[in-house]
């Protein structure tokens, strides 16, 4: 396991000010940095103010301070790759994910295991609210407005081909809003398929896609979206589903991730200190992530 940096990336401008951009602070204050042994490599944060209505480009909330935040944090993420060093990215809400992928556009090809309750596919025009936390998936794997799915010219961040969808439970929500499906070259797990095959048949299938001989060779980002996890362990979730993974269920995904030897970073979104009052979910998430990495 190579040295570990970490980075905060607390913007919301993908969802909204509820408190979710306080995700590093808690996680920091639970001692992750001390679990993990690692580096703490800064703290990026938007140059944009939050703006609640879409703009007319993208049809997306704050589409351009989005596509100018996604470059300044892939600068921060490549120079931690560069260093030899593996980045644990702090969110903030999931349309980071377009800067961590970006870092890694800019060296070669990536894949991605996306650890998400929900699908994160909408269209703008489908997006009920125009979060693009809730397009992220279907920005990085290029569809969507230019400003945000090809940013640099880089479409898309990861191929269809090279990303799993794993624990997504959101199907009634995403047929009743018109989200579009996902691609068939994009591998998916939904929470029910998990629950048929047993979780470790699953994770192990996932990482085995993403570390084919002719999948992407310069490894896989993992993203993990806290609303993967049950809604009875992890309710500090501003949108809440039933159901979801144990703890014991994500950290068994991840090991088969990190035992891959293929990962070369995570980030860790939407978890919102301020629907936890005594922090419980934030010393959980600290604890998983420091049985996973250290």
């Amino acid at each position: 396991m190579p040295p570990i940096a970490v980075i905060e990336a607390p913007s919301i401008l993908g969802l909204r000010p509820t408190g979710v951009e306080t995700l590093p602070d808690a996680l920091l204050q639970a001692g992750l940095i001390g679990r993990l042994h690692a580096r703490h490599a800064g703290r990026v944060v938007p140059g944009n103010a939050y703006s609640p209505s879409r703009d007319t480009t993208t049809l997306t909330l704050n589409g351009p301070g989005i596509a100018t935040f996604s470059r300044k944090l892939a600068d921060a993420v490549g120079a931690v790759v560069d260093r030899g060093e593996f980045p644990v990215v702090l969110g903030g809400d999931c349309s980071i994910l377009l800067g961590d992928l970006l870092a890694l556009k800019r060296r070669g090809r990536y894949g991605l295991l996306f650890l998400d309750g929900h699908a994160d596919f909408y269209s703008p025009e489908a997006n009920p609210n125009g979060e693009a936390a809730s397009m992220d998936l279907a920005l990085a794997t290029g569809r969507g407005p230019d400003m945000l799915a090809n940013i640099e010219q880089r479409r898309p961040l990861v191929n269809d081909e090279d990303a799993v969808a794993f624990g997504f439970r959101d199907g009634d929500e995403q047929a009743a809003y018109g989200s579009p499906p996902l691609p068939d070259q994009l591998l998916a797990f939904d929470l029910a398929a998990i629950r048929s095959r047993g979780v470790e048949a699953a994770a192990r299938d996932a990482v085995a896609h993403l570390t084919r001989d002719d999948g992407p060779d310069g490894g896989f980002w993992i993203h993990v979206d806290a609303d993967v996890l049950d809604d009875a362990i992890m309710p500090a979730i501003d949108y809440r589903l039933s159901g979801g993974l144990s703890w014991d269920e994500l950290t068994c995904t991840l090991r088969h991730a990190m035992q891959s030897r293929r990962a070369v970073g995570l980030e860790v979104t939407i978890y919102n200190p301020t629907l936890d009052a005594d922090r419980t979910g934030a010393r959980e998430l600290v604890r998983m992530i420091g049985q996973v990495l250290a």
